[in-house]
């Protein structure tokens, strides 16, 4: 067998001994480096060392559904809120088409210029159908989303009330406590219950387009009655006359609301996303608007009403999810809308009688 072997061509010399598929020391350090999960101390840590991946990390926690991660969540938010609140809370809001993205992104680099760290806080609609979001804002602000002094975090409404993902609140609290003194929050758009993303900021900013004359009927009086500045966006090329006459337009609708709370007087500018013109002008307003409501007191008497709206709010919601949970409760609730739709009760003593066996007092 031998000989037949030497006479082949077939002949395999022995070659030089082949290093392994894989470099074994990167497989140890991936196995040193593989994510373990963190403790309520490192995401703390993590978050007042301005950490990026362990802000992130904690707001997903903090939207999660799950009920171990709500408690760690918690935790997390009690341990950082004495470090929150050094912030200027903006929300920015308006018409369809009115470039909110691109004036985020145009502003919020010229605040990151002048020395500010900004977290984007952008609310994706979700579907009614799928309950799916696109989350595309980082790729709408790629400039800003590449700023090393920026933090953009898309979030889905997931149907909450107001446009407002429901932990935004929460997700204020910790990009504070992660060194983020300006804070955008970016809504769905104009609607009957936009007015959700008032209760949690300090500054509300209602960004619109030119061609006011109609614009201006669509719009619900209560939102501009909270908005404590109207932009008027695009305002360039042929364009800025009719930027212009929107703004006349405007200031005469503000005059017609009555004074505000915080004695300020709601401003109307003009603006170019794409020529990033008044935006220096626009952050002067802010905060003047920041100085005057400090000294007079309303800034913090403001600030006190919105956490008791929100301790209230987070009672609702938790009784809601309660009920709907309660397994008494669904296994008749299916029988109370077929009884409901086809007229042999009505809503009102449907409801009455599910809540009373809710509360255990049918």
């Amino acid at each position: 067998m031998d000989k037949l072997l030497e006479k082949s061509a077939l002949v395999v010399n022995p070659g030089i001994e082949q290093p392994p598929v894989v470099n074994p020391e990167a497989m140890m350090r991936i196995r040193r480096n593989r994510k373990q999960p963190l403790t309520t101390e490192q995401y703390v840590e993590g978050i007042l060392e301005g950490r990026m991946t362990v802000l992130s990390k904690a707001i997903t926690l903090v939207e999660s559904l799950l009920d171990e991660h709500h408690e760690m969540a918690q935790a997390i938010i009690e341990k950082c809120l004495p470090y929150s609140g050094k912030s200027i809370r903006i929300g920015i809001t308006g018409v369809p088409g009115a470039g909110k993205s691109t004036f985020i992104e145009a502003f919020g680099k010229k605040i990151t210029s002048w020395g500010h760290k900004l977290a984007v806080l952008a609310i994706d609609p979700s579907s009614e159908r799928s309950k799916g979001s696109i989350l595309g804002d980082k790729t709408r602000m790629i400039e800003l989303s590449c700023d090393p002094n920026a933090f953009i975090r898309p979030s889905p409404s997931a149907g909450s009330l107001g446009g407002v993902a429901r932990k935004t609140r929460e997700s204020v609290i910790l990009c504070e406590a992660a060194g983020f003194d300006t804070i955008f929050i970016e809504t769905v758009g104009v609607g009957q219950s936009e007015t959700t993303v008032h209760s949690m900021v300090d500054f509300f900013l209602l960004l619109m387009i030119s061609g006011a004359g109609d614009e201006l009927q669509g719009i619900k009086r209560g939102i501009m009655e909270m908005a404590n500045m109207i932009v008027i966006n695009k305002a360039d090329g042929n364009n800025i006359e009719k930027a212009m006459l929107a703004k006349a337009q405007y200031q005469s609708a503000m005059h017609l609301f009555p004074p505000a709370a915080s004695k300020w007087t709601p401003k109307v500018l003009t603006t170019s996303s794409k020529k990033k013109t008044g935006m220096e002008e626009i952050w002067s307003s802010i905060n003047e608007y920041v100085s005057l409501t400090g000294r007079n007191g309303f800034l913090q008497s403001n600030r006190q009403e919105q956490t008791k709206f929100w301790m209230y709010e987070t009672i609702n919601e938790t009784l809601q999810n309660n009920f709907y949970s309660n397994p008494q409760i669904r296994s008749i609730l299916g029988d109370y809308e077929d009884r409901v739709a086809t007229d042999r009760i009505s809503s009102f003593i449907a409801a009455r009688e599910l809540l009373n066996k809710y509360f255990g007092t049918a």
